[in-house]
């Protein structure tokens, strides 16, 4: 223990300089403590009353986290998260360290959201009580190769949990993890009425030439009926806009969230299911879904920033899936800005972008391009038939552009994560500056 408090102070001490130097912090003093104590966080985890709650996939981690966080301390636990959205472990340390008292940390259970290659790593160091496991779905395939790749990487968690495992019961390559639960994890589920499904594709789906590929041999990729494979299910019964019905335990609850597009009122159904299994006795399902009606958008995935007579809502694209569902809840009297970056993190390969149905934007009044990849973009639009109104790589500018053409009204902002980063950061200098808020 005394280790450990000597490197969070170190730790401690690195974030401190990199925030003076005018970074953010959090990732770098992550690393210099894994470095110096590789077992780290093994020993500030395995204290916790409640243990570790994994959260991964390929879409949906970073605002399900949020919704479970604020689930579990609506029943009144102290919750510990990674909230930034830095989900590979120096992440996890990183927000570890400025809650460290005495090398402890002050929660009764930790909720963590992880990179799917990095959620392997996590494991093998520090076994999880919980699970959930929400998709399976084409992305970063310069970084992750074909898609099954990414399933064994969930593989390796669901075969990991102790004590509950939670999956997508719409995800073929999901589903079929049942299998590799422990003896002693409790598989549960989420999932849709059959009604919605069209609404969600599968990847298989979105990609039919790939419709005959297999989970595994002699396992076809259909999907698996809703409450047909045993243990505890929560569905979303119902969507329409932002109303949502769930079903838990044959009881049907509504919930008017305020998080944008169907894909968060899928997350939401699994929020539900991974906080039941945390909570056991103690989950209410009535007083826990209407606690989603508060919950609001996590770091740049759809948060709205109002600005004077103006509301922009900034919303997080990654892959083909993610970017469809997003653009099922576009505004059609929105001007529309789409950021394109190919820096690491979002991926070098931006190919997906022809997989995408761009259709719900052409009614927007105007729609522009910006990013690294601004004329890639405006090129995948071209072919869409969809007017481009400008075309400008530099974020910054294409962002005081895109504001100074719109004085009243909605807007909107589609972008990849590295350019999202990028904007949101001029959206605060602007709420500073002029009573910009989120």
């Amino acid at each position: 223990m005394l280790r450990t408090r000597l490197v969070s102070l170190i730790g401690r001490g690195v974030a401190g300089v990199s925030r003076w130097r005018g970074g953010h912090g959090s990732a770098l003093p992550g690393l210099v403590v894994e470095k110096l104590h590789p077992h780290f966080l093994h020993e500030i985890l395995s204290e916790l009353p409640l243990g570790c709650a994994v959260v991964t996939g390929t879409n949906g981690k970073t605002t399900t986290t949020k919704m479970v966080t604020e689930l579990l301390q609506a029943a009144g636990l102290r919750v510990f998260t990674n909230p930034s959205g830095s989900n590979f472990t120096r992440g996890v340390v990183s927000a570890a360290l400025p809650l460290l008292r005495g090398g402890r940390l002050p929660a009764d259970v930790a909720v963590v959201e992880l990179d799917e290659a990095y959620a392997v790593h996590f494991v093998r160091e520090i076994a999880p009580r919980y699970c959930l496991l929400l998709n399976v779905l084409r992305d970063q395939l310069d970084r992750f190769g074909e898609i099954d790749t990414t399933a064994r990487y969930l593989q390796s968690v669901a075969g990991a949990a102790t004590d509950a495992v939670v999956l997508n019961a719409d995800d073929p390559r999901v589903a079929a993890m049942a299998s590799l639960a422990r003896p002693s994890a409790r598989v549960s589920w989420f999932g849709l009425d059959p009604s919605l499904r069209g609404q969600f594709p599968t990847d298989e789906e979105l990609h039919e030439e790939d419709a005959a590929a297999s989970v595994g041999p002699g396992e076809a990729l259909t999907r698996p009926l809703v409450g047909a494979n045993g243990g505890d299910q929560v569905t979303l019964a119902a969507l329409d806009g932002q109303r949502a019905t769930y079903l838990v335990d044959g009881t049907r609850y509504d919930a008017t969230l305020q998080l944008y597009g169907p894909h968060n009122a899928l997350n939401a159904a699994s929020a539900l299911a991974l906080t039941r299994a945390i909570l056991g006795d103690r989950f209410d399902a009535s007083s826990h879904v209407t606690r989603l009606n508060q919950v609001t958008a996590a770091f740049g995935r759809g948060e709205i920033w109002h600005l004077g007579e103006r509301s922009l809502r900034l919303t997080l694209v990654k892959n083909p899936s993610g970017f469809r569902l997003a653009l099922a809840g576009t505004d059609p009297s929105a001007p529309t800005l789409i950021a394109i970056n190919d820096h690491s993190a979002d991926g070098r390969d931006i190919s997906w972008l022809w997989d995408v149905d761009f259709s719900a934007v052409a009614p927007c009044p105007s729609v522009a391009t910006t990013g690294i990849r601004a004329a890639d973009m405006a090129l995948r639009l071209e072919y869409a038939g969809i007017p481009v109104a400008s075309v400008e790589p530099d974020l910054t500018a294409a962002l005081s552009r895109f504001l100074q053409e719109t004085r009243s009204g909605p807007l909107q902002i589609f972008s990849s994560y590295t350019a999202m980063l990028k904007l949101r950061a001029s959206l605060k200098e602007l709420a500073a500056g002029s009573g910009v808020t989120a």
